[in-house]
């Protein structure tokens, strides 16, 4: 894209904007390079990215990321063997941790389901290096200090300095605190040349010995390295370059360690760059309150509520700005000062950050086209050098836009054909529109001359617009008002500052009746669009009210749906602690039952049986009948006679009936047990024949029994234990008339497989067993069936 329309339009001032939001020096490089394209799928790729960075900012305050520095030299000197100092490992080292700290960043975005883009592709590219993360970490400080922890050498040769210079201090406080601080001409310890030494004054230099290594400016003081710890002095000097000498090992080591990683971590911090960018991108779109922008490859652009991004929100006035659907050409025409350059230049300031990957100041759902190139002419492009005037500099810069432009192009002309004779630049401004017509071109022209809104209003293709004018206040509204011409207002705006009524009567019959017809047709078309919005409002209010009705009916019946499910689970958990509580019954009634059993033999009296039958269905909670009309009616339907099989509700047992005793009780033989049972409790049941031959153990067939389940599983447990477990299972699935069940006992030693099967050969109830498909558990299970 042309480099004068981003000048003429300010874009350098956006991508300021965005150098204070960066922290990398890498993000700034993406600033500076930062430009518009006309590539639809790498403009789709970066709004993408504005979008991940964008949602980011807004749940998680951003991609954390450090300041980081240009490494791009310090790889260049490792690549030609060079060894680096602590600094520079150092900002290699914060580049290594920084490219960590991020994966984890995503990987936690990751884990939280949070739907991003295109910046998940941008993070694969990472690769972290622990080992050398760790190893620089723990060898160099922030600062490029070299840490006592780089090496055991180096922890030694340091403890092995403190502890030196801790004798010489010792040492030397003699000589400041003793008898001879006398001769000193301040009582401190100092250094000089990389060795400890006292101030002592010129007359008495030779009540010390040793070295002198320096002299104050007058001569008066000398420093002096006393003779008795010149040993301590030397021997520490040897560890200070040991020390040295270690320090340089250990920064050549690790300036080798990443020579052969030195491609992937300038990729690293090029990468954490691009996200720096990625943060500065949200966090200007966050600043401008701006949206992502939708793209229209046809070049429709449709502007919601645009707002000039380098002008104050609260004193910029929002416009919708459309072309490229309904009309390729716009004629702007209204007052100076109303607000006709803003709106040209808001128009491609818009349309080139969109072409930057940068979100825009409008409303969302805001679409914008792809353009080839932008041009521009506004302003005063007056050149003093070239002695141009301004309608010669404006035609010269019309003229190389026309060389240049396509169908793809768009084009912004402020002022067209202004600064000649208003008839010629009339017809100018007629064939340049023309021109850049057949082109095909959009284009948005603002002009004073009243002949271009006829030229708006008869050619097709072509809109006019105008910059409202508030002739109450006199003063310009700045909205933008498609579809409707400016008309002068000169009249208007004599009459109300004051000039006499006769003078402006005259003015108006001096006018061309052209000129007078179009002013009212102007003035009528106002009129028409007010009209019109004040019906738009109208409507939209009543719009609004029902929304914001349908939004809370919308919420009411979520919310009842939520309740019901609340109190549905509800109702299920205190039903699942009534059955608990039922089971826990039904298993004493049943280890009653057993116990009994094993106490009188295989025999059981019939009244324990429905005595322990009468204990399990009073665990059954019946529904209130009078509630229940249909079931009310069909009992009252239902006859009883003598000899009729029933079924006794309140033993779950089935009888005959003997004799009715009265109006409420009938005699009821069960078993051998005879009766007296009240008719509520009595329901009359159809006869079956049952072939079957008859059990010499009567079984109690209770509802109430069903709990217990068709298979039983031994997996995990101990010989005895599950031994126990089969024999009050065998007896639970008798009483609660199963025909087969499965025991599930493993194959493991075959210990427990061994007792399950001799359990079962011994018990008389047993008609086989047999081992379960292979498909079912093969020898790991037993399927058992009863008599």
């Amino acid at each position: 894209m042309n480099q004068k329309i981003l000048k003429t339009l300010e874009y350098q001032q956006i991508k300021k904007m965005l150098q204070e939001h960066v922290l990398t020096a890498f993000g700034q490089e993406k600033v500076a390079q930062l430009a518009p394209i006309n590539d639809a799928e790498l403009i789709q790729v970066m709004l993408n990215q504005t979008k991940d960075g964008v949602d980011i900012e807004r749940l998680k305050g951003g991609i954390p990321l450090p300041q980081l520095e240009n490494v791009r030299p310090h790889l260049k000197r490792i690549e030609i063997g060079a060894m680096l100092n602590g600094r520079e490992l150092a900002q290699l080292g914060r580049v290594l941790r920084a490219t960590s700290a991020t994966v984890r960043f995503f990987e936690e975005l990751a884990k939280s389901e949070m739907p991003l883009q295109a910046l998940p592709e941008l993070v694969d590219q990472l690769v972290t290096l622990p080992q050398l993360t760790e190893r620089i970490r723990s060898s160099v400080a922030d600062d490029g200090a070299v840490l006592d922890t780089a090496s055991t050498k180096l922890r030694g040769l340091r403890s092995g300095l403190k502890q030196l210079e801790g004798q010489i201090r010792s040492r030397m406080d003699s000589y400041t605190h003793g008898s001879k601080a006398k001769y000193l001409s301040d009582p401190i310890v100092t250094i000089r040349n990389d060795r400890y030494v006292i101030p002592v004054k010129q007359e008495y230099r030779g009540q010390f010995g040793g070295v002198v290594h320096d002299q104050s400016a007058s001569g008066q003081t000398l420093f002096m390295e006393p003779q008795a710890i010149m040993d301590l002095n030397n021997r520490l000097r040897q560890l200070q370059i040991e020390e040295q000498q270690e320090i340089e090992r250990i920064l050549a080591e690790l300036s080798e360690a990443i020579m052969p990683e030195r491609h992937q971590i300038l990729a690293n911090a090029e990468l954490l760059g691009e996200l720096d960018f990625v943060n500065a991108k949200a966090q200007l779109a966050k600043t401008l309150k701006a949206t992502e922008p939708l793209i229209n490859l046809e070049n429709h652009v449709d502007l919601k509520q645009a707002r000039h991004p380098l002008i104050a929100a609260e004193k910029i006035v929002a416009n919708d700005i459309t072309i490229g659907a309904d009309y390729q050409a716009i004629v702007v025409t209204g007052p100076n000062t109303g607000g006709k350059t803003i709106t040209l230049k808001t128009l491609g300031l818009l349309q080139i950050m969109a072409q930057s990957g940068l979100f825009i100041p409008a409303r969302e759902e805001s679409q914008v086209g792809v353009f080839s190139d932008i041009f521009a002419d506004i302003g005063d492009e007056q050149s003093i050098e070239q002695n141009l005037s301004t309608f010669s500099a404006h035609m010269e810069n019309i003229i190389q836009i026309l060389d240049q432009i396509d169908d793809h192009s768009l084009v912004l002309l402020d002022e067209l054909g202004a600064g000649t004779d208003p008839q010629e630049g009339a017809a100018l401004a007629i064939a340049i529109l023309d021109q850049i017509g057949i082109v095909g071109a959009n284009v948005v022209a603002s002009t004073h001359y009243p002949e271009l809104k006829i030229y708006g209003y008869n050619r097709p293709q072509t809109i006019n617009a105008s910059m409202e004018f508030d002739v109450a206040t006199l003063q310009p509204t700045y909205r933008l008002l498609i579809g409707v011409p400016g008309r002068s207002n000169a009249f208007d705006i004599s009459t109300r500052l004051g000039l006499p009524e006769s003078i402006v009567n005259q003015a108006k019959q001096l006018m061309t009746d052209d000129s007078q017809d179009l002013n009212n047709m102007i003035t009528d078309l106002e009129n028409q669009r007010k009209a019109a919005e004040t019906e738009y409002q109208a409507l939209r209010y009543e719009v609004t009210e029902a929304t914001d009705l349908h939004q809370q009916l919308s919420t009411a019946y979520q919310q009842f749906f939520e309740d019901r499910e609340t109190e549905m689970t509800k109702a299920k958990e205190k039903a699942n602690q009534i059955v608990e509580k039922a089971e826990e019954k039904a298993d004493k009634v049943i280890t009653n039952l057993r116990q009994m059993q094993l106490n009188q033999g295989a025999q059981i009296k019939e009244n324990q049986l429905i005595d322990a039958k009468t204990t399990l269905n009073e665990l059954h909670q019946e529904t209130a009948l009078k509630k229940n009309k249909v079931l009310q009616r069909a009992k009252r339907q239902q006859t009883l006679k003598e000899g009729d099989e029933v079924l006794v509700t309140s033993y779950g047992q089935r009888g005959t009936l003997l004799r009715q005793i009265d109006a409420h009780n009938w005699e009821v033989q069960m078993g051998i047990i005879k009766m007296k049972i009240d008719s509520a409790d009595i329901e009359k049941q159809k006869v079956v024949e049952d072939q079957r031959p008859q059990r010499q153990v009567t079984t109690v067939n209770s509802g109430g029994m069903r709990h217990v389940k068709a298979q039983l599983d031994l997996r995990g447990k101990r010989y005895e234990e599950a031994m126990g477990e089969v024999d009050q299972y065998i007896d639970a699935a008798l009483l609660a008339n199963y025909q087969q069940v499965t025991i599930v006992h493993g194959k493991g030693t075959g210990a427990i497989r061994q007792g399950v099967q001799e359990y079962l050969q011994g018990n008389r109830q047993v008609k086989k067993y047999e081992y379960a498909p292979s498909n079912a558990g093969g020898n790991g299970a037993t399927i058992v069936t009863f008599k």
